[in-house]
């Protein structure tokens, strides 16, 4: 089973692009649907722990492996699970509870941009410099706009709501740098399943710490699809779309599903629960968009050049 035939022509990948971040955008909507029902953590939790179950077991089929073997591999494990699963979805969950899934989608879009201003920061091969840290003021204005503290009061629960959610993209952003001086050759199907299985150990530890208990889950209609639809479709779908995509175009260019997932989880958050996006996230949304293209020029210029060039020949 080779993920990478899946998106193997122009075609294929836009559709598989849309597709991602329709499951991804959507997913905040679900998770701002299903916290009426699940304490956040343990939702989490819940939807980690099944999602990381199939995912190794599609690992185990497609690759042959799915067993960690040396420090590096488990310690990347570790790291997976504790910055890009547990951390980063207890915090967005959380936040979930004080603020839309359409405000904190644009929140986490921020997640390139301190993933690139990280990377500069810590590996040696990466440089700070003028327009990287231009790049990255943008975004954190754009974060600013989007909580507009002035308006808002310093005390109110959006404002804590937005300050959570950019602890997460933080969490997901640090854990993706760490993550690199680890790669080896461990399927990223395997390395991501065990993250969400020891991701959602994590969630749970912190659940029980909370107080959180599985007799304050409501199991209905709606709770029932929502973790239906975050576990199967925007966890274990999405992810293995993602593994096809990474494979073919390359970090930076899926980075740019991140600057859809927010006009999907607006737009989902309109239609379902009658949630509007205001100005502030728009304006928010557009300066880190910008600081991303500041950031990653380099790349998406090369990235273009090749495709023109590819078209002339």
């Amino acid at each position: 089973m080779n993920l990478r035939n899946l998106v193997s022509t122009p075609e294929s990948i836009l559709a598989a692009f849309v597709l991602l971040a329709t499951l991804w955008g959507t997913s905040f909507v679900a998770i701002e649907a299903g916290l009426h029902y699940f304490p956040p953590l343990l939702f989490a939790g819940v939807r980690y722990a099944i999602a990381g179950a199939v995912v190794l077991g599609v690992a185990a089929v497609a690759s042959g492996r799915a067993m960690p073997r040396g420090r590096d591999e488990w310690l990347g494990v570790a790291v997976a699970g504790a910055f890009v699963i547990a951390a980063y979805h207890g915090l967005l969950y959380v936040a979930e509870l004080r603020i839309s899934g359409g405000v904190a989608a644009v929140v986490v879009s921020l997640a390139p941009v301190l993933t690139a201003t990280f990377a500069a920061l810590l590996l040696p091969n990466e440089r700070l410099g003028p327009f990287e840290i231009g790049g990255f003021a943008l975004g954190i204005l754009g974060v600013i706009v989007i909580a507009d503290p002035m308006e808002a009061g310093l005390g109110s629960a959006a404002l804590f709501g937005v300050a959570l959610a950019f602890a997460g993209a933080v969490a997901f952003s640090l854990g993706a740098v760490l993550l690199r001086p680890l790669r080896t050759d461990l399927p990223i199907a395997a390395l991501q399943g065990w993250a969400m299985v020891s991701g959602a150990g994590l969630l749970f530890v912190g659940a029980a710490l909370l107080g959180e208990s599985p007799a304050a889950i409501v199991w209905n209609a709606t709770s029932i699809v929502s973790l239906s639809y975050l576990t199967l479709l925007s966890g274990v779908v999405a992810f293995l779309i993602y593994f096809a995509l990474l494979d073919e175009v390359g970090p930076t260019q899926l980075h740019l599903v991140g600057y859809a997932e927010p006009v999907v989880a607006a737009v989902g958050s309109w239609v379902l629960l009658g949630s509007l996006i205001e100005a502030e996230a728009i304006l928010g949304f557009v300066a880190i968009l910008a600081g991303f293209l500041v950031l990653e020029r380099h790349e998406i210029a090369a990235y273009v050049g090749a495709e023109d060039a590819l078209r002339t020949h």
